[in-house]
C-alpha cells in the first residue's frame, strides 16, 4: 500500500493544526482520499483512529508545558479541550493518574511524538551475568499496559511505602501466564529492602543464573518511557531470535531507581542454556 508520501503530508498538517480545530474531512482531503477510504488507511499506518492520534499528541504536547508554574486549564483550553474537566478525563484515561499527580510526582510518561515513516535503527549490547535467586515483594498490576501501572506505584509512592520510606531499586517483574494467556506483571522492591506496609503484596521468586542484561540507551524526561519500549521490541524481535540464545521462560524484570532521575534502566532475560 503506497500511503507514505500521502500520510506524512496529514501527520504535518495535524503538527502545524494542533492547537486549531481538526476535522475528518480536512485530514482526508489533505490526504486526497474520501472519509471512509482516509480512516482506513491511516489506521493502517497509525494503528490508530484520526481521533485517537490528534487525542494522544495534544495531551503530549499539553505535559511537555505542564510545569509547576503552568495552569491547567489554560493549556486545556489551548490545545481543544473544551473544559479542565474533559481534558482531566482524557488525562486519566490515558495513564492512569490524575494532572495533578503527575505534577505532583513527575513521572515519566508513555507519551506519543509525530509519526515518523523513516526507522531509524536501533540496537543495544547486552552483558551476560551470573545472579544469584532473590525475592522481591511486589504488588500485582491491575492494568493491562505496565507503564499505566507504574504511573500509579510512582504517584503513590509505592516503593517508599514498602520500603519504610528510604529510596531503593524498583523491579517490575513480568511473566507469561499460559493458564490465561496474559502477562502477569509486578512492581515492587527487593525482599531484604522491604520493611514498611507490606499489605495487598506478595513475594516473587527470582531464580538465580545466567542472564543477558540489556542498558535502555540514554534518553530524557520525555522519551524515557518510548526507549524502554524500543528496547523491549529490539529484544524480542531481533536479539532473541538472531542471537542463539533463548529465554528460560521465567521471570523477566526490569529494575530502575526513581529518585536518580538518570532515564536509564536494565532489563534482565533469564538465559537457558549458557555455562
Amino acid at each position: 500500500m503506497d500511503y507514505k508520501a500521502h500520510m506524512a503530508r496529514v501527520i504535518a498538517y495535524i503538527e502545524e493544526n494542533l492547537s486549531q480545530e481538526l476535522t475528518l474531512a480536512d485530514c482526508a482531503r489533505m490526504a486526497g482520499y474520501s472519509d471512509y477510504h482516509f480512516i482506513r488507511v491511516f489506521k493502517y499506518a497509525t494503528k490508530l483512529t484520526p481521533a485517537d492520534y490528534i487525542r494522544k499528541r495534544r495531551l503530549t504536547e499539553i505535559i511537555k508545558r505542564l510545569d509547576n508554574e503552568a495552569v491547567i486549564s489554560d493549556l486545556a483550553f489551548a490545545y481543544g479541550f473544551n473544559s479542565k474537566e474533559n481534558f482531566t478525563r482524557a488525562f486519566a484515561a490515558e495513564h492512569r493518574i490524575r494532572p495533578t499527580e503527575f505534577k505532583a510526582a513527575q513521572s515519566s510518561l508513555k507519551l506519543y511524538e509525530p509519526l515518523q515513516f523513516e526507522s531509524v535503527p536501533f540496537s543495544v549490547t547486552p552483558e551476560i551475568r551470573t545472579l544469584d535467586p532473590f525475592t522481591v515483594v511486589a504488588y500485582e498490576s491491575d492494568e493491562e499496559d505496565p507503564p499505566s501501572f507504574w504511573n500509579k506505584y510512582n504517584c503513590r509512592k509505592g516503593s517508599k511505602k514498602l520500603s519504610g520510606g528510604m529510596p531503593c531499586t524498583d523491579y517490575g517483574v513480568c511473566i507469561w501466564n499460559h493458564s490465561i494467556g496474559k502477562l502477569d506483571y509486578f512492581i515492587g522492591i527487593r525482599k531484604e529492602h522491604a520493611r514498611g506496609d507490606l499489605s495487598d503484596t506478595q513475594e516473587i521468586a527470582i531464580s538465580g543464573g545466567r542472564y543477558a542484561v540489556f542498558t535502555t540507551p540514554p534518553s530524557t524526561f520525555y522519551t524515557f518511557v518510548s526507549t524502554i519500549h524500543q528496547t523491549w521490541a529490539f529484544i524480542n524481535n531481533k536479539w532473541l531470535p538472531t542471537s542463539g540464545c533463548r529465554s528460560t521462560g521465567g521471570h523477566e524484570f526490569e529494575t530502575y531507581t526513581e529518585e536518580a532521575r538518570t532515564f536509564r534502566e536494565q532489563i534482565h532475560i533469564p538465559l537457558e542454556g549458557l555455562k
